[in-house]
């Protein structure tokens, strides 16, 4: 069983951690989805966007005032020193200005991007919290951290730092491409052959690299479950003397995600030299024309005012302004990567965000105020998979105030039943009624309220004892909360403690034993005042003395509530109403203790092995 009580359903996830290549429909959707997000701040996204054509503005300015002063110095008339002061404080101050406007850029962007990943974590967990319980049965708890943690980061690092450099680099090329215009026609050429090479080798990478991203995250994803899965148990890992076993299996698993990030990493990060070669052979072209030209020239073998006619400040700031031109698709090159790690990282993000929520309650359903407590499935059958029936044809029914005892082999389907009676999952064929309501036409929200639970599987969160007890009916009082620990018989060992019933408990109460988290469940189990009580193994935790004890005041506080019992100690459901013996998936035996022991079958069997 899983953690809670409930069953795993043994159903593959056929769609998390596939390593498909996203399509351009795909990308396109999620660099849409993302954008939604960026508008959203648009207070925020505004200004951003204005400080990056301020600032990349007022850079792009910085090389004209400094080819003009470059050309005041060659002047033939001699130096105009008046003139060259001017053109390099003028540039000066257009740099500094800029560089406040970059920093000012920057603080801007840490804080949409934190205020976007606040809002994508809380729609994550707000889905989480509507997804069905299949979900949780099918997805790894670590592979669910990672998508709300280190996916989730990995787009705000894009957000923060990568959309910044793409604004810049779009702006800063295009104003780059327009100022060499001006300044020389026949040198803008070169770009023509260098930008198509460096851009189609760009999609060519990201298109081998883009899978490597999405199975980086999946193999991380992978290694957290396991992790998660391991730590959770280590005690037992040690009893049995597995810790190097487990060690093992975890370096094998931490070499193959170190595997998917080397690959990725080192494929993504081969796009930036590469396309850097290309950015400086074309430099290294555009000073051997640039030189050739100004030398046709300063000879008079070009006329002044041709579009071959440039000076040596012109050929300064066009070699300024194709650095800058080259500069940015250098540095999108690099960060490209990065772009791939994030979609996939969002992709994972969106795929939660985009998982169908538990069916809504039908329109006609009823609100089921006042419960009796009458339960009936008739001719149920259900399965986790098509392919493997769990439950079949099976009715029972239970009056109000009625306890009902489930017993049985492991795996014969025992809290399946309980399952369907929550409505974690509905029945494949057959109904179940409440109160001869079909549970369909009942609000599931009110349908669990009318029933309280007590798993095997405790759990407590981070709190006061206090507060954990008062978990189902918060407003309790003291009074009331004392009374349910009484009867747990856990009020002594509480009152013991240096802070009483305010004792904070670590996360999921490590700081207690096993029998003393569980008294503590059933307290809140006894505080509740639904009308239906559900437990499931919920004493074996406990000592055989503590349990005579605990079952002596649940049977006072269990009077007129309809209860299910699911129990391998046989001792536990001997008073109950009706027992019912769960083999196969379908119901063998039915009846009173004496009278499943006069028949001498399967609970016969099963009563006699512990008490011969």
């Amino acid at each position: 069983m899983s953690k809670g009580g409930f069953m795993k359903a043994p159903v593959a996830d056929t769609r998390r951690g596939t390593d498909k290549k996203l399509t351009r429909k795909e990308t396109g959707g999620i660099l849409l989805r993302l954008g939604r997000y960026v508008v959203s701040e648009w207070h925020l996204f505004i200004p951003a966007l204005i400080f990056t054509f301020v600032s990349n503005q007022l850079s792009l300015l910085g090389p004209r005032y400094s080819g003009a002063a470059i050309d005041a110095i060659a002047r033939e008339g001699g130096v105009d020193m008046p003139e060259v002061v001017r053109n390099v404080i003028i540039m000066i101050i257009c740099y500094v200005v800029s560089a406040a406007l970059a920093y000012a850029l920057a603080v801007i962007m840490v804080h949409l991007s934190q205020r976007i990943v606040v809002k994508m974590r809380r729609q994550v967990f707000d889905k989480l919290e509507t997804l069905p319980v299949g979900y949780f049965d099918t997805h790894p708890t670590g592979d669910i951290i990672s998508r709300i943690s280190y996916d989730i980061d990995t787009v705000n690092s894009s957000l923060s730092h990568d959309l910044v450099q793409v604004m810049t680099s779009i702006y800063t090329v295009v104003g780059s491409i327009i100022f060499m215009w001006q300044i020389s026609k026949p040198m803008i050429l070169i770009f023509a052959l260098t930008v198509p090479a460096s851009i189609l080798f760009t999609r060519y990478r990201s298109r081998k690299v883009r899978p490597l991203f999405s199975a980086r995250s999946r193999k991380l994803g992978e290694l957290n479950g396991y992790a998660e899965e391991m730590l959770s148990g280590l005690k037992t890992v040690s009893a049995y003397g597995k810790e190097e076993v487990i060690a093992e299996r975890f370096n094998k698993r931490n070499d193959v995600t170190m595997d998917a990030y080397y690959k990725a990493e080192y494929y993504g990060a081969a796009m930036g030299p590469s396309v850097m070669l290309i950015n400086n052979l074309s430099i290294a072209l555009v000073a051997t024309l640039g030189g050739i030209l100004y030398m046709l020239s300063e000879s008079g073998s070009v006329a002044e005012g041709t579009v071959f006619f440039i000076t040596l400040g012109g050929i300064a700031q066009f070699v300024q302004y194709s650095r800058k031109f080259a500069g940015p698709i250098n540095e999108f090159a690099n960060i490209l990567h990065e772009f791939q790690s994030a979609f996939s990282a969002a992709e994972r993000v969106f795929r939660v965000i985009d998982e169908p929520s538990e069916a809504e309650d039908a329109p006609d359903a009823a609100e089921l105020e006042r419960v009796a407590g009458e339960v009936e499935l008739d001719r149920v059958t259900f399965g986790y998979t098509p392919e493997r029936t769990v439950l079949r044809d099976v009715s029972v029914k239970a009056k109000a105030g009625q306890t009902v005892a489930i017993v049985g082999p492991t795996g014969a389907g025992k809290t399946t039943v309980i399952n369907l009676l929550m409505r974690f999952y509905d029945p494949d064929s057959g109904e179940i009624r409440l109160d001869s309501l079909p549970a369909l036409k009942i609000k599931r929200e009110k349908l669990r309220r009318a029933y309280t639970m007590v798993l095997q599987d405790t759990w407590l969160f981070h709190g006061t004892i206090y507060d954990n007890i008062r978990y189902g009916k918060e407003d309790a009082t003291e009074k009331e909360v004392r009374r349910a620990a009484r009867a747990a018989r856990i009020d002594g060992f509480i009152e013991s403690l240096p802070d009483g019933y305010g004792t904070v408990l670590s996360d999921d109460g490590v700081n207690l034993s096993k029998g003393q988290k569980q008294l503590i469940t059933i307290a809140r189990a006894l505080l509740s005042d639904a009308p239906m009580l559900i437990l499931d193994e919920a004493t074996s935790n406990v000592d055989s003395r503590t349990e005579i004890k605990i079952q002596e005041a649940m049977r006072e506080l269990m009077e007129g509530r309809t209860c299910f019992i699911i129990a391998h100690r046989l001792s536990t459901v001997k008073n109950a109403d009706t027992i019912l013996v769960v083999k196969d998936g379908v119901i063998s035996e039915q009846g009173t203790h004496e009278e499943l022991l006069s028949l001498g079958g399967f609970y016969s069997t099963l009563y006699n092995s512990q008490f011969s």
